[in-house]
């Protein structure tokens, strides 16, 4: 009887670690492996981000800025193209607006942002 006791005990004991055993086994295969759950989810997020900000947005700043700096730089008698596609040159500055000469006797007021393009000044010539 007494090795019966035993023979029982060990079995249970074994059953209990293989219970043990498939339930960690159903939480890994759930949580996607090592890497899964939460974590197999942000990290390709996060290389999603990083490979967005490198390609898009790191450019666009840059742009941004030399566009900035462009129209920082602008000065009379540079001569511009505008965003409507107006060839002019520069007659006045005043503040964020810049008076543009496009013709003999014919001037217009423009907003500096609008000014897409510096092409040279007659300085430079």
């Amino acid at each position: 009887m007494r090795l019966r006791q035993q023979v029982d005990s060990e079995n249970s004991e074994r059953h209990g670690t293989i219970q043990n055993m498939n339930l960690a086994a159903l939480f890994f295969w759930q949580g996607g492996g090592i890497g899964g759950g939460f974590g197999g989810f942000l990290i390709p997020l996060g290389l999603m981000f990083g490979i967005m900000y490198f390609l898009v947005i790191l450019p666009q700043q840059r742009q941004r800025k030399k566009v900035q700096e462009m129209l920082a730089a602008v000065k009379n008698g540079d001569k511009v193209i505008t965003t409507a596609g107006i060839y002019g040159t520069i007659n006045g500055m005043d503040g964020d607006t810049v008076i543009l000469k496009i013709a003999d006797n014919v001037k217009i007021r423009i907003a500096r942002a609008a000014i897409a393009q510096v092409e040279a000044s007659d300085d430079a010539k």
